[in-house]
């Protein structure tokens, strides 16, 4: 297990960060991936347009996770049109 940081962009409507939220907790969960720490960090402008958007909601995460696990999951996230952006950064 390794540690990992981990920072998303949601669409910034309500609604479409609930439903991000909610593949994203169960990507992490079916992977076997740990959340030590939590941050809501509120809806932001973001520095350019993401997917002709100009705000979206931010999350970080501090997880401990397989380094095998990263690669399928980002693959899944790069599907999901709630997910605007993320970076996963091994610590």
């Amino acid at each position: 297990m390794r540690n990992y940081e981990f920072t998303v962009i949601f669409h910034s409507d309500d609604e479409k960060t609930q439903e991000g939220m909610d593949f994203m907790l169960e990507q992490f969960k079916s992977n076997g991936v740990e959340i030590t720490k939590q941050e809501d960090m509120g809806v932001r402008q973001t520095a350019y347009p993401i997917k002709k958007q100009d705000k979206g909601h931010y999350f970080y995460f501090e997880l401990n996770a397989d380094g095998a696990t990263i690669n399928p999951m980002s693959q899944e996230f790069l599907l999901k049109s709630q997910i605007l952006k993320f970076l996963f950064v091994a610590k």
